[in-house]
C-alpha cells in the first residue's frame, strides 16, 4: 500500500534532525512517533489543501521508516483513508508526520519528550 521508498518535505526533515540533535532519537523513530501522535490529534489529510512537495533528501524504504509499525501503519491509513489510491498513500503518511511533529519538535530533551507522551 505504502510505496517502498517515502520521503518527507525538507522542511519536515529538519524539524526531526533538530529533534534528534536535542534528544538522541532517530529520525525514523521520530517520524513513527510524529505519526502517531498526529493520528491521535484527529489531524486528517485533504488532497484539495495539500500543496507541499516532498522534496526532502532523506530517501529511505518504508521497513526503515516504519519498522515493527509497519502493518499497523499501513492499516490505520487504509482505515482513515479508504477511498485514497495507493500511490497517494505516501503522501499521506508524510502529512501526518509533517502534522505530529510541530507538536514534539520543540522539546530539549530526551526527559521531556517522554514525560509528554
Amino acid at each position: 500500500m505504502l510505496p517502498n521508498r517515502m520521503q518527507l518535505s525538507r522542511q519536515t526533515e529538519e524539524q526531526l534532525r533538530k529533534l534528534k540533535g536535542y534528544t538522541g532519537i532517530t529520525p525514523n523513530v521520530a517520524a513513527r512517533l510524529a505519526f502517531f501522535r498526529s493520528v491521535e490529534t484527529e489531524f486528517r489529510y485533504s488532497p484539495e489543501r495539500d500543496n507541499k512537495k516532498l522534496d526532502g533528501s532523506l530517501v529511505l524504504d518504508k521497513i526503515t521508516w516504519l519498522g515493527e509499525t509497519l502493518q499497523t501503519t499501513e492499516l490505520l491509513l487504509k482505515m482513515l483513508y479508504p477511498q485514497m489510491e495507493d500511490k497517494e498513500m505516501g503522501k499521506v503518511w508524510a502529512a501526518h508526520v509533517e502534522d505530529g511533529i510541530a507538536a514534539l519538535r520543540n522539546y530539549r530533551s530526551l526527559t521531556q519528550l517522554v514525560n509528554s507522551l
